[in-house]
């Protein structure tokens, strides 16, 4: 991701992050209901000049099994577009992290799967993501944050577009070694020390951009609302077993 600014610190103070909580233990959200327990909704700020967008909580929505995140023309002073972010209250530690999801398509769009913590938080930036620029629906973007520096990155080709399948994006955090799946099969990893090592949060988010013109793509006005949909999300500590079919661990263990 680009990196998070300052504005985020209204977004740490309105979740509560500031107050010591023990970390987040395993999970699997099927979405069967929005937990608000679990979940803060990004509203009422941007991230940066590059984006061109308000996070807004009207642009995150629910359906029975499914999370929405919609990027909507709605035109304030500041911004042409809302678009939706979600981001759990709880901070986790090594582990698997997974979502499945699925995108739609235009340039100059970002739909993401991360994790991300920061000096809005207290801490180093650390950070960790998937991001579907989705004017190529094609491929995937990985790469890292280590103390603040951008590293570890590569694109790779998908099988399936991400606006037409349902995928799984996985990563596996352990010290020292961090691996990047998609639908169970590696695509990228990275072993030794610099790597991020603080918990972190988990984030999804939909965004656009008329700046980031070289990275994301010239950005196109949509003549609709654009969606990002997330049928599930899961951590599963490290050490733990799998804890479902679907689980890239389980794919692992020839389960």
């Amino acid at each position: 991701m680009v990196a998070i600014t300052a504005a985020l610190s209204l977004a740490f103070v309105l979740a509560g992050a500031g107050q010591a909580e023990p970390l987040g233990e395993s999970f699997k959200d099927d979405f069967t209901s929005f937990d608000a327990a679990r979940w803060y909704v990004s509203d009422g700020w941007s991230n940066g000049d590059h984006q061109n967008c308000l996070w807004s909580s009207a642009a995150v929505s629910h359906l029975p099994g499914r999370a929405v995140l919609s990027f909507i023309e709605a035109p304030t002073e500041t911004h042409g577009y809302h678009c939706g972010e979600i981001q759990t209250k709880q901070r986790f530690g090594y582990g698997t992290f997974e979502a499945r999801l699925r995108t739609d398509d235009g340039s100059g769009l970002n739909a993401a799967f991360f994790t991300y913590i920061g000096p809005a938080h207290g801490a180093r930036h650390d950070e960790i993501d998937f991001e579907i620029l989705t004017g190529n629906v094609d491929q995937v973007t990985v790469n890292t944050y280590v103390d603040g520096q951008s590293m570890h990155g590569g694109v790779y080709r998908l099988s399936n577009p991400a606006n037409v399948a349902f995928t799984v994006y996985s990563f596996i955090w352990e010290p020292g070694l961090l691996r990047w799946f998609v639908d169970g099969q590696l695509i990228h990893s990275v072993a030794g020390p610099a790597l991020p090592e603080t918990p972190q949060k988990i984030y999804l988010s939909l965004w656009g951009t008329e700046i980031l013109n070289d990275w994301m793509g010239p950005f196109v006005p949509p003549d609709r609302a654009k969606r990002m949909e997330i049928d599930w999300v899961a951590f599963t500590a490290q050490g733990a077993s799998c804890q479902f079919a679907a689980s890239v661990l389980c794919k692992l263990a020839g389960g």
